[in-house]
């Protein structure tokens, strides 16, 4: 056991998704933050908010920069952002004639949720391709085995012969419901968050909109009216998605390990767990591994309704947990959909193979 199996030396063959997983490290963070930063250096100087050369000189000098890690950290516990030591570890790098100019009108809120956001919107490109690839090893496992006849259960217990066709299309139909709601989620959570202090950008006078136009572009994000500090439906709305794709693949997975039963064996698995007392078995890991990571994002997307509940303009303890609960739920999904690819790789229907 440990704090996080997702991340543990061995808990993570199962449960794992090292790919999904990178986006939420300490340097995709740190890249990304930079990156929010240096953008908004560029998008100041060029809307005359803060001298003309002093955003690429400022986007330059982050290139090389380096921030000392454990002064991060200490900052953190510190003030409960990582925002306002990465600042000044910045300021101290360009100088001072150029650390005025340095996260100029923003605060530490647009620093950290464009971060998120820009590497959320890689999670979803990844997640939407395994969507892909998985809906299309379902449409071949159909067109190989979908018109074996197998058993419909209502209530566990056995209702009518179904084709097996009828079976894989209730796995593989509601993946591309999915695939069809994320051009929405994703509309949700690739924005732009710039509001300064309270969300008004009064220290850019006037100039923050077409400031924040400009840093959209660059970040490859979307331009929004206002900052969305308090209003996190858009964060609410990834984790509920985040929840159903598991949920449909946990139910993929207990299909198929009830399936696989040694005594129903209308599904044979090619490869499977095994046993350190009983050699002679197969067991379903896989199926068993998509029934628990849907069960723990429908666990943990109650948490993320929690955090929709910010007072007035910010709040500390909803955006924290927050934190603690999305990227693994991300993760959970990465892995839920790998595995779920290998599993119906593995799949066969011996009514077929024994005729």
């Amino acid at each position: 056991m440990s704090v996080s199996p997702f991340e543990h030396p061995f808990l993570s063959g199962l449960v794992g998704d090292p790919e999904i997983a990178a986006e939420f490290a300490v340097d995709a963070e740190i890249v990304a933050m930079l990156g929010f930063e240096a953008a908004l250096a560029e998008a100041e100087a060029a809307e005359g908010v803060i001298p003309a050369g002093a955003g690429q000189e400022i986007a330059s000098r982050i290139k090389a920069f380096e921030p000392d890690l454990e002064g991060l950290r200490e900052g953190v516990a510190r003030d409960g952002v990582v925002v306002p030591t990465l600042v000044s570890q910045l300021r101290s790098e360009v100088g001072e004639a150029l650390a005025g100019h340095v996260h100029f009108g923003a605060t530490s809120q647009d620093v950290i949720d464009t971060s998120l956001s820009m590497r959320l919107s890689r999670v979803l490109d990844v997640l939407g391709a395994r969507i892909d690839a998985l809906a299309g090893l379902l449409a071949t496992l159909s067109e190989r085995y979908g018109d074996i006849e197998v058993m419909a259960h209502t209530r566990m217990q056995a209702a009518i012969p179904v084709t097996a066709a009828r079976k894989i299309r209730s796995w593989r139909d509601p993946l591309l419901r999915h695939k069809s709601r994320l051009a929405g989620v994703r509309e949700s959570v690739a924005v732009l968050h710039f509001g300064g202090a309270a969300g008004t950008l009064d220290r850019l006078g006037g100039k923050g909109q077409a400031v924040g136009r400009r840093m959209a572009i660059a970040l490859g994000l979307t331009a929004v009216a206002d900052a969305r500090h308090s209003e996190r439906d858009g964060m609410a709305d990834l984790a509920s998605w985040l929840s159903l794709v598991t949920g449909s693949l946990g139910k993929m997975g207990q299909d198929i390990a009830l399936a696989a039963q040694s005594e129903v064996g209308e599904v044979k698995l090619a490869s499977g767990g095994g046993s350190s007392a009983m050699p002679h078995k197969v067991n379903p890991v896989g199926a068993e591994t998509l029934v628990t990571l849907a069960r723990f994002n429908a666990t943990l997307v109650a948490g993320m309704h929690q955090a929709m509940v910010h007072e007035n303009e910010r709040s500390g303890a909803a955006w924290t947990l927050e934190w603690m609960l999305l990227p693994q739920m991300a993760v959970a999904c990465g892995a839920a959909l790998g595995t779920a690819s290998r599993l119906v790789d593995a799949i066969s229907f011996p009514g077929k193979d024994d005729a």
